[in-house]
């Protein structure tokens, strides 16, 4: 398991039987939740437009003459201040960011009666018909993206590979996280099929963990790759109970609300698909068990305690 060596964002890398790499396989896009902060802002600034210069902003859209009344134009502005605090005010802003979508709809249905006007400029009316047309498809690009973020992604390849993604924010820095993470002693701590990690002098690590039935697994694995406070990436070593590689990255989130700790991981498993479904159905697929890690893991950080039946420890 590799990741680049140059870039923002790490990707991981697929291994072929022979040790070869696949395509790298990477974020790509836009950070939703930086987008979102920067559309609260965007609603903070045309609320305030809105609420305190009806008259010119509703020229500036060609709706001068159109029988907008500033009070309708000052209800537009304190929905869209409303919407920009909703926003700002939360870590994954899901909701709000679905009112921001109802919001642009409700515009439309403005601008769009403001066409039957005779006393209206239709040319800047259909400039800002346009925008809103934009803006509606950026707000619902982002709802739809935050609301996948805290998704468990699955995915196989054709060679058997299966590929999983699963991003938690933490409210913590990330040095703090990266370095508890880094110290691989700690991850039986938040890993609860993992018993024992050992590291050795050359910085390789020996883990012994829990399989189906109780069956003892041990494995080594390396670092292949790492950026302090950003980012670590590893294998498995042969031999193992089956090969997997990852990626962590320790991304601050927007608004400054903590960490963004996002894992990639892809595995063989032995026995391929009928293996990973029998695994699945008993709870024991990597997949299932990443999601459940990474829940103890926030706990873990932001508590100092993990959650369980019957109490904390």
């Amino acid at each position: 398991m590799a990741t680049e060596g140059t870039g923002r964002r790490a990707s991981v890398v697929s291994m072929r039987p022979r040790g070869g790499a696949l395509a790298r396989h990477g974020d790509g896009g836009l950070d939703p939740e930086r987008l979102a902060t920067a559309l609260g802002w965007f609603s903070l600034g045309l609320g305030a437009a809105g609420l305190l210069a009806p008259g010119t902003l509703a020229r500036a859209i060609g709706l001068k003459g159109a029988g907008v009344s500033r009070t309708v134009t000052r209800a537009v502005g304190l929905r869209e201040i409303a919407t920009g605090v909703g926003i700002l005010a939360e870590r994954r802003p899901v909701g709000w960011m679905w009112s921001r979508v109802a919001g642009d709809v409700m515009d439309l249905a403005l601008l769009g009666a403001g066409f039957a006007a005779r006393r209206v400029d239709r040319g800047r009316l259909a400039a800002a018909t346009a925008g809103v047309l934009g803006v509606t498809a950026v707000d619902a690009f982002c709802a739809e993206q935050l609301r996948g973020l805290g998704r468990l992604s699955v995915h196989a390849d054709a060679d058997g590979t299966l590929r999983v993604r699963k991003r938690v924010t933490v409210n913590r820095p990330p040095d703090a996280l990266y370095h508890f993470w880094r110290d691989f002693t700690n991850h039986p701590r938040f890993m609860e099929r993992v018993e024992s990690v050992q590291v050795s002098d050359d910085g390789r690590t020996h883990w012994r963990a829990r399989g189906p039935g109780g069956v003892a697994l041990e494995w080594g694995a390396e670092v292949t790759d790492e950026r302090p406070n950003e980012r670590i990436a590893w294998r498995s070593l042969v031999p193992a109970p089956f090969r997997h590689a990852g990626v962590v990255r320790f991304e601050p989130a927007a608004g400054g609300r903590g960490t963004t700790v996002t894992v990639e991981l892809e595995y063989r498993p032995p026995g391929g698909a009928l293996t990973a479904a029998a695994a699945k159905l008993i709870g024991y697929a990597p997949e299932q068990q990443l999601q459940e890690d990474l829940r103890r893991f926030k706990q873990l950080m932001e508590t100092g305690q993990i959650a369980v039946a019957g109490g904390a420890r």
